[in-house]
């Protein structure tokens, strides 16, 4: 199993960025897909999940501004981000559940500029 995340950057507050994640090595349409992000000196926190046959679930900090979907067809999951405060800053790390085990892709980067 494959996670590769891009699209992190520096952006100024109320701006937005695109995170994608390509992922290989299963058939991802069965299984929970989504992003985790870590602060400096904070925990993981999910930020957006999604999973076959469900709605997409968000942290409160990020809903209404956030939006996950994922394409199947290409094994690809994105996250919109839109409205983007400072303390979204953050490591920004692809995640997928399979059968009890979680995936991590490598994080990519996202600066918050107030």
């Amino acid at each position: 199993v494959q996670l590769q995340a891009s699209g992190g950057g520096l952006v100024q507050a109320g701006g937005s960025l695109r995170l994608s994640c390509a992922a290989s090595g299963r058939t991802f349409s069965l299984y929970a897909m989504g992003w985790v992000r870590q602060a400096p000196g904070k925990s993981r926190e999910l930020v957006a999940r999604i999973r076959s046959g469900r709605y997409p679930d968000y942290a409160d900090s990020v809903r209404g501004r956030f939006t996950i979907y994922r394409d199947n067809a290409k094994n690809t999951v994105t996250l919109e981000m839109n409205s983007l405060e400072p303390d979204d800053t953050a490591l920004y790390y692809c995640w997928s559940r399979i059968d009890g085990q979680d995936y991590w892709g490598q994080g990519t980067l996202v600066t918050v500029s107030s």
